[in-house]
């Protein structure tokens, strides 16, 4: 065996993609392909988005990076927006979900113990959830698919089954210091939480004196039809995970807190060499310019009920492809009958890329700024794939 110069840790379809514009991609042999994956929700706004490509541009022409020894306007700016429209006091800027739930961990753990409760340092999370490739993050998501090979565990994570409350309250013990869901489980199927149970989260970490912790990784900054997917519920955590879409497909992430959550977060613990720079700020600042402007979100909304209605009435066409469909806004699941890597196969042959998700799910991750013309091109390649797959 010869390893190839790109380390083999994915499976890669074999296509190269060197233009894109709006929700269309252009491979390097001119075959254009509908974009339903967007980088799996990062492209939120789409490729070559001009406010996101013009705000980049001038800020090459500026200056790239410095470093966290100085200040930096953009992450300022980003940082007042964000707490402007979140329920956060402060946010510390990094380039990744993954390195947005390192430092929600380390925040849950540094709560307690810099109050000099050391024993306090267990995170509870659901299974079924994802929540990085890190060590840690492995460790929070417990899925022995990516575990395996990769032992020991990192200690001080306990799942339970996502959406019970009992299994919830029982684990909780004296170690623990915080809870951690995603309020749609992204990579776990497209699984919204039910409003109820994250209602009775915060009560239950508010009882037991834990912090709340959302990864809003993937179903953030829009793609649910709210600003951010807890605020479906009218509950607010006490620490969140941002990353994918924040950046339109530039590298940030964002961990938002409360000030009570982060006032142990003093200077010396925690840090990144590239996290939160003029470029990245830059993108995440023309992001928020275009997801925050009146009427944008409830766009978001009227798009996906028309998806939505047209989706129903094709898993209704074709019952040997789909069961249901799932999901909320523009993160959308559909239930696979045959294995959901020959049914995303099947759209990319038509010209559509789509992603797979656990529980043999489909995800429909476009855009949030996809019309109607995007929406009939996809549904026209997904009608084309599931008369092969029903055949």
């Amino acid at each position: 065996m010869t390893i190839t110069p790109v380390m083999p840790t994915y499976a890669r379809t074999d296509v190269v993609f060197e233009r894109g514009e709006g929700a269309w991609l252009t491979a390097t042999d001119g075959r254009r392909f509908l974009d339903f994956g967007a980088g799996i929700a990062v492209t939120s706004l789409g490729h070559a988005h001009p406010h996101l490509t013009a705000a980049l541009k001038a800020q090459v022409d500026k200056l790239w990076h410095t470093s966290n020894l100085y200040r930096i306007a953009g992450q300022e700016k980003l940082a007042e927006r964000l707490v402007a429209n979140s329920f956060a006091d402060t946010a510390f800027f990094c380039n990744s979900g993954a390195e947005a739930m390192e430092c929600s961990i380390k925040m849950a753990r540094r709560f307690h113990q810099a109050q000099g409760d050391k024993g306090r340092y267990c995170v509870i999370t659901a299974r079924g959830a994802f929540h990085g490739r890190t060590l840690a993050t492995l460790a929070a998501g417990g899925q022995e698919k990516h575990l395996d090979g990769f032992a020991p565990k990192v200690e001080g994570f306990d799942q339970v089954a996502f959406g019970n409350l009992n299994e919830m309250r029982a684990a909780i013990t004296p170690e623990t210091a915080a809870i951690v869901v995603e309020p749609v489980q992204g990579e776990g199927g497209i699984i919204p939480a039910d409003p109820a149970y994250l209602k009775a989260l915060r009560q239950i970490a508010d009882e037991f004196g834990v912090l709340l912790v959302f990864d809003e990784v993937q179903c953030g900054l829009g793609r649910t039809g709210k600003l951010f997917a807890h605020e479906w519920s009218g509950v607010t955590p006490d620490v969140m995970a941002l990353a994918k879409g924040l950046g339109g497909g530039f590298p940030v992430g964002a961990c938002l807190a409360t000030e009570r959550a982060a006032r142990f977060m003093t200077a010396g613990t925690h840090g990144s060499t590239f996290g939160g720079n003029p470029l990245a700020m830059a993108a995440a600042n023309a992001v928020l310019d275009v997801v925050l402007e009146a009427g944008f979100l409830g766009r978001v909304n009227a798009t996906a009920h028309t998806l939505w209605t047209r989706l129903k009435a094709m898993v209704a066409k074709f019952p040997k492809v789909f069961s249901e469909v799932r999901g909320q806004g523009l993160m959308i699941g559909l239930k696979a009958l045959p294995p959901n890597g020959d049914v995303v196969g099947k759209f990319f042959a038509h010209g559509l890329l789509t992603v797979v998700g656990g529980d043999n799910v489909v995800r429909l991750l476009p855009p949030l700024n996809i019309g109607a013309t995007e929406i009939d091109a996809a549904l026209a390649a997904m009608d084309r794939g599931c008369v092969e797959l029903s055949a």
